[in-house]
């Protein structure tokens, strides 16, 4: 009578307690394309060709790479929709490992978002537009650093007040980046005309690995551009209808990637040649330079700089909802599953996020040793991912009315196969970076101890 009367009060008691606010649902598939495409398209295109040429001989087994590394992403593609429409919970990767393997599984994957693979992007993309900001204005080191600061803070602020906000400039942010490349490789396809097709230029490679080590660096430059498309399910809980938003926007954002990867780097050695790729540091704006002359240079500086904040801005909107997921579970700092009760946001998430980039800023410095190594770090976790698809399945998670991926398990375990075959490639010819991506990752296993025990604590 006791425990009944008890239940009645704690259950009344429940009532009178003020509602939590909740994230807005207010996505839909156009904004899932705009967030994959806005985050993938960053600096990368306009950074690692150049380098990729110089471990190849020509620009065919070039492409050829590209649209290999393409076919696996859109594979990636597949499974990450079948786990999004089964798991439509906001967190993304963290939700789909912690339900498979554990909790200390999904802390570990949530640690290394925080603390090296998502919040080192945003570092190295805010050099990145401080680098072009310094081809209209003269920077000094500290006008450079301020600069980049100032980029983290300002996206920081649109994506605290607001998801909607953040969204309406990571859609604008997309089709100015697609369109300016698609407008660059137009020019290009146009101008070009009558000149000398450069595109059958052989020449030795220059880097110093073996032929298919060469090989191996390359594929592992070009996941780095693609690394993007699989944070739409993210923001799942702001998505006004997830099982039909994910799937659409996977399929629509992949295949917009490929098709402007692939032009974009026809033109480039259209444009420039193996020679010409090799010799250059910011090969957009040369090809740009080459085509129309200064103008187009300056409008190139300005397309990485929208390209580059763009993907900042997606990232934010998408890995903070991880931290935030990951804390509401118990399974990281409390005071990270704060909504904020007027913008509906997990503003102390994204605050986290922008405080930890600008440290990595302030600390590692150059883009390239920020950047370095994140390829390893996530393509762990795509196992993991991988893996949690066929748990899935056996358990029936998400009942039956989900997208699934066709020609199951064949699909799927032809993409495991490839990304398990790209670690061990990885960690054979370059095993130092490998092993230092693993000591960074490492750093978690003390603090997962605290939070995994005090979560049995609390399931007990």
């Amino acid at each position: 009578m006791g425990e009944a009367r008890s239940g009645i009060i704690s259950r009344s008691d429940s009532l009178l307690e003020p509602r939590q606010p909740t994230l807005r649902k207010t996505l839909g598939v156009f904004d899932g394309v705009a967030i994959l495409i806005g985050i993938t398209i960053g600096a990368g295109i306009y950074s690692t060709p150049q380098i990729i040429a110089g471990y190849q001989e020509s620009f065919y087994p070039i492409i050829a790479l590209w649209i290999f590394v393409g076919f696996f992403v859109f594979l990636g593609g597949l499974i990450y929709a079948e786990l999004g429409s089964r798991l439509p919970n906001t967190g993304g990767e963290y939700v789909y490992i912690s339900r498979c393997f554990g909790p200390f599984a999904g802390f570990m994957f949530g640690w290394a978002q925080l603390f090296i693979i998502r919040t080192s992007p945003a570092a190295g993309l805010a050099i990145v537009t401080a680098n072009y900001m310094g081809y209209f204005v003269e920077l000094n080191r500290f006008a450079h650093t301020a600069v980049a600061l100032s980029v983290i803070g300002l996206l920081g602020a649109l994506n605290y007040v607001g998801i909607r906000r953040a969204s309406v400039y990571q859609q604008l942010s997309t089709v100015l980046k697609v369109g300016g490349l698609t407008a660059l490789v137009i020019l290009g396809l146009t101008l070009v005309q009558g000149q000398e097709n450069l595109l059958s230029d052989r020449v030795p490679p220059i880097g110093t690995l073996s032929p298919f080590g060469n090989t191996v660096a390359a594929l592992m430059l070009i996941a780095f551009t693609y690394i993007g498309w699989d944070r739409v399910g993210y923001a799942a809980g702001e998505m006004k209808n997830p099982r039909r938003v994910i799937p659409l926007s996977m399929f629509i954002g992949i295949a917009t990637l490929i098709l402007v990867y692939a032009l974009i780097n026809v033109i480039y050695h259209r444009t420039l040649g193996m020679e010409g790729m090799r010799a250059s540091t910011i090969v957009a704006s040369d090809v740009a330079a080459s085509l129309i002359g200064p103008l187009g240079a300056g409008s190139i500086a300005l397309l990485v700089m929208i390209s580059a904040t763009g993907s900042i801005n997606g990232t934010m909107m998408t890995a903070t909802r991880a931290y935030y997921a990951m804390a509401r579970d118990g399974l990281f700092f409390k005071w990270l599953s704060f909504v904020h009760p007027k913008f509906r946001t997990p503003s102390r998430a994204i605050l986290a996020h922008c405080f930890w980039a600008a440290v990595i800023l302030l600390i590692r410095g150059t883009f390239e040793t920020i950047v370095a190594g994140m390829v390893f770090a996530i393509l762990i976790f795509y196992t993991f991912t991988t893996l949690a698809l066929f748990k899935m399945r056996k358990d029936a998670v998400g009942g039956q009315d989900v997208y699934r991926v066709p020609l199951f398990p064949v699909l799927p375990g032809l993409y495991l196969a490839g990304i398990l075959a790209l670690l061990i490639f990885r960690a054979i010819f370059e095993w130092e970076k490998s092993l230092v991506d693993l000591a960074f990752i490492a750093t978690g296993l003390p603090f997962s101890l605290i939070w995994c025990r005090r979560e049995r604590k609390l399931a007990t």
